[in-house]
């Protein structure tokens, strides 16, 4: 599977909790973290539960 780089750019503050519990599932914590991850189907539905919160590249 491919690998994918996902960068945080906006804060989850005042975001529901689920989202701040998926984002830091993703590995991320504060504005600028990153975290490299294998694109399963697991990983883009988490993706695409947060896209408006961050930013995905692939590897």
């Amino acid at each position: 599977m491919a690998q994918i780089k996902i960068k945080l750019v906006k804060s989850v503050i005042d975001r529901p909790e689920r989202q701040k519990r998926t984002v830091q599932a993703l590995g991320l914590g504060k504005i600028g973290s990153t975290s490299e991850k294998e694109n399963n189907p697991q990983i883009a539905g988490m993706v695409a539960a947060v896209q408006h919160l961050i930013e995905v590249t692939e590897l």
